[in-house]
């Protein structure tokens, strides 16, 4: 215990091993739901589940292990819901990759991540790129993935035509998604614990009581072989330049993701609020974001990164890395559940798309529309994403059309060396499309 005392400065943090276990489980009930609905996204890549389920589960658990150890503070890591989602339906679906390509790129934008992370070049992005296309990204996400959510279900559908369109919502399977996205919601409005996880489960007990789906045969099982996926990355098949804004794209999705996570989580406590580079724990939180992405892909699953959920932990009075350590025994734990998770039907799992999807969604308040150079990139970055099904193209319109308006209005204090880099980026897609 005096060891668990000084390692972690638990009463330098006003904190006791208690509370931190409190914490650590709330974390944990809050983002279970990512073990199932990561499994069911990234085997729609043409990953085998049943691997997904234990990676995730793994990578999750070393992910955040690392993060309570190296960085000492309160924040759970998982493969990252919106990643997750341009893996499969960005890079897998929409730009031809093999799933082993994909990690391949994955694996490189962590590689260029660890590097960013160690250095001051992590401090010059932050601070070159205007805090509101930042925010921008993260309601394009928001609109990407509940546009996956709503069509995986069946409540959108495509015409003949290329039109989206009401599906045919009398049908048992949307209806339980309906309801799962009902129950979601709800429990979300209460602050009540684990409502994704909760809301998955509910909809899966209705459709196995209901017969539309079968019952897990135990409950129990020793974790599955991963050899399948494992160090399965091609980076030679990425060796190509037209690819260069994809990986930029996971990398600056990566940061900006983390960095208004932690921004978020922090606040309570008081963490994580100076981008300057002076502060070390946002600095290691980074660090661990970094390895944990790269080592992820080598085990076989997309993007890792900080959960927002780990703010719960936070508001249960959660302040070091311990917190972080009972929530990665805990998802060390579901390495064991591997039968549940699978027996959980496809469309249980998508209405937690287009939840989690309008929360994040709701950083569009954050932006300044008074500012048109701002105003209109903003709106190119948000509406292309989902339009496109990529945050590549979302993001790459954004920085271009933000340094075409910066120019129309002779703003060129605003057009700094960092945008006039990602500008060039920004055009490759473009230049070099098939």
């Amino acid at each position: 215990m005096k060891f668990l005392q000084k390692y972690f400065q638990l009463d330098q943090n006003h904190t006791n091993i208690k509370t931190e276990a409190l914490a650590g489980f709330t974390i944990f009930l809050t983002m279970l739901y990512i073990i199932p609905v990561g499994s069911q996204i990234l085997s729609e890549a043409g990953m085998p589940k049943n691997e997904l389920i234990t990676v995730i589960s793994l990578v999750t658990a070393l992910a955040t292990l690392l993060t309570g150890l190296w960085a000492n503070t309160p924040v759970a890591m998982s493969v990252g819901m919106g990643l997750v989602a341009y893996f499969t339906y960005g890079l897998v679906q929409g730009m031809g990759l093999s799933w082993q390509q994909g990690l391949g790129a994955v694996f490189l934008s962590g590689v260029i991540f660890i590097i960013i992370s160690f250095t001051r070049i992590r401090v010059w992005i932050m601070q070159s790129i205007p805090k509101d296309l930042r925010f921008a990204l993260c309601a394009g996400l928001g609109a990407f993935i509940a546009t996956i959510g709503f069509k995986s279900l069946g409540f959108i559908t495509i015409t003949s035509s290329g039109l989206m369109t009401l599906g045919n919502i009398s049908s048992p399977h949307i209806l339980i998604g309906i309801f799962g996205v009902i129950v979601m919601l709800l429990l979300h409005t209460l602050k009540i614990q684990g409502a994704f996880i909760i809301g998955i489960l509910l909809c899966s007990a209705i459709s196995w009581i209901l017969g539309y789906s079968s019952l897990p045969s135990e409950i129990f099982s020793s974790p599955s072989s991963i050899s399948s996926i494992a160090m399965k990355f091609d980076l030679v098949g990425i060796m190509n330049v037209a690819l260069i804004p994809a990986i930029i794209a996971l990398l600056i999705t990566d940061l900006f993701d983390s960095l208004g996570t932690l921004a978020g989580v922090g606040a309570k406590a008081k963490m994580f609020q100076d981008v300057s580079g002076k502060d070390k724990k946002l600095e290691k939180t980074l660090q661990a974001d970094a390895i944990a992405t790269t080592a992820g892909a080598m085990f076989g699953v997309s993007t890792t990164t900080a959960f927002l959920e780990s703010s719960a932990g936070v508001a249960v009075g959660g302040r070091t890395g311990l917190t972080a350590i009972f929530t990665a025994v805990l998802f060390g734990l579901t390495l064991f559940l591997l039968p549940i998770f699978s027996a959980i039907p496809d469309y249980a799992i998508y209405p937690t798309l287009i939840v989690v999807g309008a929360l994040m969604f709701a950083e569009i308040r954050h932006i300044d529309f008074s500012d048109l150079p701002i105003c209109v990139a903003s709106f190119f970055t948000i509406i292309l994403m989902p339009l496109s099904s990529s945050i590549t193209t979302g993001l790459a319109s954004g920085f271009i059309v933000y340094v075409l308006m910066c120019a129309f209005k002779k703003q060129w204090k605003r057009i700094n060396p960092g945008v006039i880099i990602l500008f060039v980026i920004s055009l490759i897609p473009f230049i070099f499309q098939n």
